[in-house]
């Protein structure tokens, strides 16, 4: 079982910034992945003009810049070009439009002191959320209502392969546009690795902030120690013309909701600590959690709702 990021078919990536030596940063990071091919605009005009030209797979851009800002792009993005995934690099003092951005369309965000070691396993991951699968069957086109109920092992790649699958059941059902859909992937991908990693594991995400080898390293052990190798992921998925319900339960200790900040706080933005929780909040329309915290629901309505919030 692989744990941690992981690698991709070739790619492409838009890096936009109007700092010369933040692109050539971000460049160098992703340069060290033979499957990507970079590509750099100056500011979100710029990057904008060349989406027509020859559309990369995801955006990588700073939010402060000159003449059309990251805020500006990511909304002309999901305006006319819904299929490509944005990332925000944020850094200290854009967190107000950082999180202005994700309501608006952003797929993800990175704070830009922490590229060095966050940067190649969000992209990866976002990819993984974008991929499309062609061909989809007539009988799934005309597919009314769906209940499915899965339980998986402590596994990485089986929980890419049902974020994926739910992706497709989605798009299947006509359920909103394309730039929601990867949207709602990763936020269920945060949730099933929530309960993968600090749910059976119990694994902190404080030492991934002070070890990201370590926190790494401490979860391959787990995964074969009782009882954390015996714990499962269960997920319950609902599927109707106007709704998709997703309940994501682990079955570790659960936590306590109260001592975690509140991630839509701008403020938090650059906390180690609830960043998933932050994009599945804003990503999804409803989310509600059961008093032991080892359970979460994710609900996505056809008609978005003001983003609601229930403990």
């Amino acid at each position: 079982m692989a744990i941690g990021p992981e690698t991709q078919n070739p790619y492409s990536v838009l890096i936009v910034d109007d700092c010369m030596v933040e692109r050539q940063l971000v460049g160098g990071l992703l340069s060290r992945d033979p499957a990507c091919e970079l590509r750099f605009a100056v500011d979100g005009g710029d990057a904008f003009a060349q989406l027509s030209d020859q559309p990369p797979d995801i955006v990588l851009t700073d939010l402060m810049m000159p003449k059309v800002n990251g805020l500006e792009l990511v909304r002309m993005v999901r305006e006319r070009h819904q299929l490509i995934p944005v990332i925000l690099m944020t850094a200290q003092g854009s967190e107000e439009n950082a999180v202005e951005a994700l309501q608006a369309g952003a797929a993800s965000y990175i704070p830009k002191r922490r590229l060095s070691r966050d940067l190649h396993e969000t992209v990866q991951r976002v990819l993984r959320a974008a991929h499309e699968e062609r061909g989809v069957s007539r009988l799934m086109e005309r597919m009314y209502r769906s209940e499915q109920e899965f339980v998986i092992e402590n596994d990485v790649q089986l929980i890419s392969s049902l974020v994926n699958y739910l992706q497709q059941s989605i798009r299947s059902l006509k359920f909103g546009h394309e730039a929601d859909r990867i949207r709602v992937g990763v936020a269920l991908e945060e949730a099933m690795v929530n309960a993968f990693y600090h749910g059976n594991l119990e694994v902190s995400s404080t030492l991934r902030e002070t070890d990201f080898h370590g926190y790494y390293q401490l979860a391959r052990q787990r995964c074969h120690e009782s009882p954390f190798c015996d714990r499962r992921i269960h997920v319950r998925v609902s599927l109707s013309g106007n709704e998709a319900r997703y309940v994501i339960r682990d079955e570790g200790p659960g936590f306590d909701r109260s001592h975690v900040p509140n991630p839509i706080d701008p403020g938090n933005l650059d906390r180690p600590c609830g960043r998933g929780l932050l994009l599945i909040q804003t990503f999804m329309d409803e989310v509600r959690f059961n008093d032991a915290g080892n359970e979460i629901t994710l609900i996505k309505r056809l008609m978005n709702e003001n983003l609601r919030v229930s403990a």
